[in-house]
Parts: structure tokens; sequence; C-alpha cells
């Protein structure tokens, strides 16, 4: 969640929460401000340690994440997850602040395992450990059984047998902003996120201040990781072709610069249409926006050098040229208007890639740099 002070992103977090427990907010909401001196994994998962006897420090993240598995694993034991509890809520995990620490350092282990999570055909779901309590058990008893309040809970012989992964109901919200006292983010940790401008999604509007913004749409998670065609077969893009060649021509624009996109990306925009179920072009391109908002335009920055490409035997700008592009391919929403996928607006709202390009432009004229952060 980039943007400027003030503009709402924790409290915007913290209500997704309180929509799904309205009694009890906090019970799915754990809120954890980032130190500039967080550079390894210890500060948010704990660690062993070694004054007197040897014990496991816990931390509020780790007693966070027992809380969401406890939700969504009522069934598990040594031998797996069990039938998984699709009611349960998403625990957000706010790390606010975010990029105070360089984010590759801290948070590395959890970048890591989260490309390992998986759902199998049975429903049941599959995940590297976060912490390997077998590796820890060969330090003695950590006490950390009863300090995660494990006790006769068959959900410690799950994480004995298979260690504490990443729960499928947990969602970690970053809120990020960019100056001089913080750190940027490598394409590696954009690949993993969806980043949000928030001043794009959810502008704040004076006029309404005392009326009130309009009413976000709520998040909620997914047992979808891997796109498959048949998650297609509802929306307006049946077979996935249109939504696969759409990318490629984006993926032309980018060949041979840093900027260019992988699998990932493909399987991120295609789980993008299986979830949000576009019913008509409008809104497919509309899905296609966003996706250019939340996954493509922020692995861009640099100089005018830097964004120069060679297209056939032309030296053209990268963002002029991905503007041609995105002019062809988003030909109902370009000039006119779209629908809103975040809020409940009753009216359409402009093409969102084409306002940040302009904005990119811009400021490559003026400060001879740019970048997608506000």
């Amino acid at each position: 969640m980039a943007g400027i002070s003030g503009t709402g992103k924790s409290r915007f977090i913290r209500k997704q929460a309180e929509f799904h427990d309205p009694d009890d907010p906090e019970g799915n909401f754990c809120l954890i401000p980032v130190r500039p001196d967080w550079h390894e994994p210890s500060d948010l998962l704990g660690y062993v340690s070694r004054v007197d006897k040897p014990k496991y420090i816990a931390t509020k993240v780790l007693a966070f994440i027992i809380r969401a598995w406890k939700s969504v694993a009522p069934d598990a034991s040594a031998a797996g997850t069990g039938t998984l509890n699709s009611a349960s809520p998403p625990y957000w995990l706010c790390l606010d602040e975010m990029n105070l620490a360089p984010v590759e350092q801290y948070f590395a282990d959890y970048l890591s395992v989260l490309e390992t999570r998986d759902f199998n055909e049975a429903g049941e779901y599959r995940c590297e450990p976060l912490l390997d309590l077998q590796a820890l058990n060969q330090s003695g008893d950590l006490k950390l059984q009863a300090d995660l309040g494990l006790t006769d809970d068959p959900l410690w012989d799950y994480f004995q047998q298979h260690g504490i992964g990443i729960p499928p109901n947990l969602l970690v919200a970053g809120t990020v902003n960019m100056d001089e006292t913080t750190h940027g983010f490598s394409r590696k940790v954009i690949d993993r996120a969806l980043t949000l401008d928030y001043g794009e999604f959810y502008p704040n509007d004076y006029d309404q201040f005392f009326e009130g913004q309009p009413e976000n749409k709520v998040f909620h998670w997914s047992v979808l990781t891997s796109a498959r065609r048949e998650q297609l077969t509802a929306t307006f893009d049946a077979d996935g072709k249109r939504t696969v060649a759409f990318l490629d021509r984006v993926n032309q624009v980018l060949k041979r610069t840093p900027f260019e996109l992988a699998y990932r990306a493909l399987n991120e925009l295609l789980l993008y249409v299986a979830c949000l179920q576009p019913k008509d072009d409008q809104t497919l391109q509309a899905v296609w926006d966003d996706f250019m908002m939340t996954k493509v335009l922020p692995r861009i920055d640099g100089d005018e050098d830097k964004l120069r490409v060679v297209i056939g035997d032309d030296a053209v700008n990268l963002l002029d040229k991905l503007t041609d592009e995105l002019k062809g391919l988003l030909p109902d929403i370009w000039d006119g208007q779209r629908p809103d996928l975040f809020r409940e607006v009753e009216k359409g709202i402009p093409c969102r890639s084409r306002k940040k390009l302009e904005w990119m432009k811009a400021r490559l004229e003026s400060h001879t740099f740019t970048s997608y952060w506000p």
C-alpha cells in the first residue's frame, strides 16, 4: 500500500479485518511497526536464546500466525492440514512503514516460502516451513509448544511433522512511503506483491469528508495458486487466450529490458481474471488495466537512457511505446470510463494505467528520472 502519509493506508487494512469480525476486530488483525534496524528474519519469526538454558523467543507475529492456523485448519494432524475451514476470515498482518528496513533482508524467509504454497485436489494445503521444528528440536526443549498455546493441540503434531508454514488465510499488507528515510523495492519483491498506489485506487475526496468515502470492496483469501483453464470458463475470456495475448503484447515492449515479465506474471494475471470473474469486454479490460497498475508499472523506473528501447531500427522511449500498445489493447476504456473493481461506486472511473503513464512521462521530462512510486 503505497502513498503519502495520512491517506489512510493502515486504517484501510484494519477496516478490512473488522469487516469479517466486527465483534473482535483485533482477533484477525496484527499491527507490527517495522524498525530501521531489522536486517534478518528473527525480528519477525523469533530466535533461539542460549542464555541460561536454550529457549525459543517467540514474537507477536509468530503468535498471530498460530492464531490464523487454528482458525483455518481445525482438523490438522500429523498427516496433514485436513479439511480447511473455508469460512475462516483473512488474518491481516500489517507491517507499518514496511520499507524503513530492507525488505529483501528481514522478509527473505517469507518471500521464499511464499512460492511453495499449493492446494491439492483433495483440498489439502501444503507449504514449506517458515520455522522447521525438527531442526529446532536439536537444540533441546525450547518450551515453544506451551508458549504458543499448543499444549494438547493436534495442530502441534502437524507442525512437528511439517514445520510452521504460511497459513493459507494470512494476508500480509505493508504500508510504504517513498522518501529519503526509506528503502526501495527490488523486482523480486514487486513480483510477489500486489502493489497499490493508494491515491489512485482509494483517492481522498475532501468534498466527501463528512458524508463518507465510497465503500471499499472486501478482500478475501483464495485457494487458487496456479491458474488452470477450467477456472476461467465462467469469465468473458473462457479459454484465457485473450488474456495471454494481452500480456504477450505488453511483454514484447519490455523484451531485453530489466522490466521483462516471466511466467509468474502470466499466472498472476490469469488468477486475476479467475478471481474477479469479468462478464463483459469492458470489465475484462478493467482487470488488465488494474494488473498493469499493480504488477507491471511498479517494475519500471529509470532515466532517459534506461528507458530507451530499440524497436526495429528505431530507438524509442519505453513509456511512449507502452502507451501506444495499451491504447490498442484497451480500446473500450482508454478514452472512456471503466468499472471500479476495488470500490463500490455508481459511476465509472478513467483508465488507471493511462493516467499513471502520463504522470510517469511528465515526471521523466521534468526530473530526467521517473518511477511508479508517488
